[in-house]
């Protein structure tokens, strides 16, 4: 992915912020683009982002799903937990723990503790990580005026393959039982479709759009809104074809 080498001099982070945070409360959800996302964690960073390659190469390390309820083998995944304590401090790992939603939130795979590959050392010690988990700190934080996070990080590769659709979200459209989304688009690799669809909470469809680029992102208010993404397909037969994507999901710690 070509990136500019210095962020635009016009950039103003805290308008960025202002923004985000307007289009978050008429709307409930927003789409960013890639550009605008990497000008806005690298100012966050203090270096550029969008060419970190063993961020971007962590993906290839994941491990397969074993709690497809559908019996599927198109997902595979790695997880971890971080939270924070109070406004001063950046969000810090906590030790292990499984996955756990119930089935009110998920009436596929919940109700049971679900133990994850944890996530590789070469993600958890990435600059890019740290910058898209601060940015999730400072936004939400803003929003809701609470600085106490249980943040947990999914990182999703959901594969088509042998003339079979693969499911981003098998579950249907939901919500993840927590306080706000992000979504960030890593790689797609020889598919179609896999559009993201936002529904009110009387199933009234109020946006659809397709994450493509390295560091398109999707943020969504999970108490307000619902959220799916529609299967993927290959388009070259012959040739792997899967969606890459990390999802952060941040709720407030009681």
């Amino acid at each position: 992915m070509k990136t500019a080498a210095l962020i635009d001099s016009h950039f103003d982070p805290a308008l960025i912020f202002t923004e985000i945070q307007d289009t978050l409360g008429a709307k409930d959800f927003i789409y960013l683009k890639s550009t605008r996302v990497i000008d806005l964690l690298s100012s966050i960073a203090g270096t550029r982002i969008g060419n970190d390659q063993l961020f971007l190469d962590s993906w290839n390390s994941l491990e397969e799903d074993q709690y497809m309820a559908d019996g599927g083998r198109y997902r595979k995944r790695r997880h971890a937990i971080f939270a924070t304590h109070g406004s001063i401090g950046a969000p810090v790992l906590m030790p292990y723990q499984p996955h756990y939603q119930t089935l009110d939130y998920n009436s596929m795979n919940g109700g049971i503790a679900r133990y994850f590959a944890p996530i590789l050392v070469d993600l958890l010690n990435s600059r890019t990580l740290s910058a898209l988990l601060d940015f999730g700190n400072r936004l939400f934080s803003r929003i809701s005026g609470n600085h106490s996070w249980h943040i947990e990080l999914h990182q999703f590769r959901i594969e088509a393959r042998d003339g079979q659709k693969g499911n981003p979200t098998p579950e249907g459209v939901h919500r993840d039982g927590v306080d706000f989304v992000i979504v960030v688009m890593i790689k797609r690799v020889n598919i179609e479709s896999g559009a993201t669809t936002i529904f009110n909470q009387d199933n009234q469809l109020l946006g659809e759009f397709t994450l493509l680029n390295t560091f398109d992102m999707a943020i969504v208010n999970d108490k307000k809104v619902y959220h799916g993404v529609t299967p993927i397909t290959q388009l070259d037969p012959d040739e792997e074809a899967y969606r890459d994507v990390l999802v952060i999901t941040f709720r407030r710690k009681d």
